[in-house]
């Protein structure tokens, strides 16, 4: 007998009549396109996955849901976000019609800077109070997993704040969250041409409280002629080595700065944006296993013409994620699925391309490979039911929100 799937229940049992996606599960599961599946689920972990008639006689008596034909894929991981800051830059959009740059603005007072006045003059709970809508939207739209950057803070009081509200949405709403530290994000206006006692700050005082505290996954800088030079971006590099933290990076979006290759070599996870990224830094990243991830909505929202090397990262096998980049003023997007669609209209990217983009690549470059982005034996239950026939319906379809089922750290979290 089965039971109707229920928010916040246990996910445990056997989800009987899904069809996979075959590009998105492990190699090993023999399951045929359009051949009946099941997904067996116990104390929160899934245990099995394969054909519906061969599930093992061991699982029969656990509680059975009715998956109703749906297609059955990873939870979603959107691997770069600034999800948590103060107010918005609507005003930006204007200026950009009006054919700002984005380095126009940023010299105008916008950009960046103008969220960190927003966000300093917050509250922990104002902005824990902005930042859930945001959060919630994407977990509709089936996210297990979410990277929750820094950055907008640039003093160790309020650099805390963001980091601890990120893990306050982890905890209200049950999703994991991976924290970036942003601190090398921009110039405050407090150390107005004094980049590198800004710099000395970050990795003295600043890095070592916070990750002292359990507050930083990861360390991400902004490498770019606005922002912070190649050696700056080092001297970051090195503090988060000795820290035992992993480096991310900010990459060659205005400009090639030969960022990626210095990011390769201390291993990073991930290289994002990368729209002028070199040959030389393809091939670094290929060598170093890191990810180059693809922020189209920033590309789209800035007008950009200059698309990343699609050609160069597939012939080198680096894998390619796809992120909303969610920012006030860059790219206020809250679906990872139209990023999809735009990973393909924009940069050409596949179908199967682009949803590895949004499920095991992006958890790769969150390091949370063995826990997102992939359905499989021995993994936590994060999964989603989806009313489509087909995979690529969910790069294809965009401006709607699908009725979708999501199954998150082995409970119902939306049915």
């Amino acid at each position: 007998m089965t039971q109707a799937a229920t928010p916040h229940s246990s996910a445990d049992g056997r989800w009987l009549d899904l069809r996979l996606a075959p590009e998105l599960f492990a190699a090993d599961v023999p399951v045929a396109e359009g051949q009946p599946a099941c997904i067996v689920v116990q104390q929160g972990r899934i245990v099995w996955v394969g054909p519906q008639d061969q599930v093992p006689a061991v699982y029969a008596g656990l509680p059975a849901h009715e998956g109703g034909a749906r297609l059955a894929t990873p939870g979603l991981v959107d691997c770069h976000t600034h999800l948590v800051y103060g107010g918005e830059r609507a005003n930006e959009f204007a200026m950009r019609l009006a054919g700002a740059s984005y380095e126009e603005v940023a010299r105008a007072g916008g950009g960046i800077v103008s969220s960190v006045k927003a966000t300093r003059e917050a509250s922990e709970e104002e902005l824990i109070a902005q930042a859930l809508p945001r959060l919630d939207q994407l977990l509709a739209e089936g996210v297990t997993a979410i990277e929750i950057k820094s950055g907008y803070g640039l003093s160790l009081e309020h650099e805390r704040k963001q980091l601890r509200v990120a893990r306050r949405l982890a905890e209200l709403r049950g999703v994991t969250v991976r924290t970036t530290f942003l601190g090398a994000h921009a110039l405050p206006p407090e150390y107005a041409g004094r980049s590198q006692d800004y710099i000395d700050l970050v990795c003295r005082e600043i890095m070592p409280a916070l990750a002292a505290e359990g507050l930083i996954d990861a360390v991400d800088v902004f490498c770019e002629r606005i922002a912070f030079s190649l050696a700056e971006t080092e001297q970051v590099f090195q503090a988060a080595q000795a820290l035992g933290l992993p480096v991310k990076l900010h990459a060659e979006q205005l400009s090639n700065m030969e960022g990626a290759a210095l990011a390769a070599r201390y291993g990073a996870l991930s290289c994002d944006h990368i729209e002028h990224l070199s040959e030389n830094g393809i091939a670094a990243m290929r060598d170093a296993g890191t990810v180059a991830v693809l922020l189209p909505g920033a590309f789209y929202t800035l007008r950009d013409t200059k698309v990343p090397p699609i050609d160069g990262l597939r012939a080198a096998k680096v894998p390619m994620a796809v992120s909303t980049d969610h920012n006030p003023g860059t790219s206020p997007a809250l679906s990872l699925l139209l990023m999809a669609n735009m990973a393909c209209t924009l940069f050409r990217l596949t179908v199967p391309e682009a949803l590895a983009g949004i499920t095991r690549h992006a958890a790769r470059a969150l390091g949370l490979q063995h826990e997102q982005g992939l359905i499989a034996a021995g993994r936590p239950a994060n999964f989603v039911l989806w009313p489509v026939r087909h995979a690529a319906e969910l790069a294809y379809w965009f401006g709607n929100k699908p009725d979708c089922t999501v199954v998150r750290q082995g409970r119902i979290t939306r049915a």
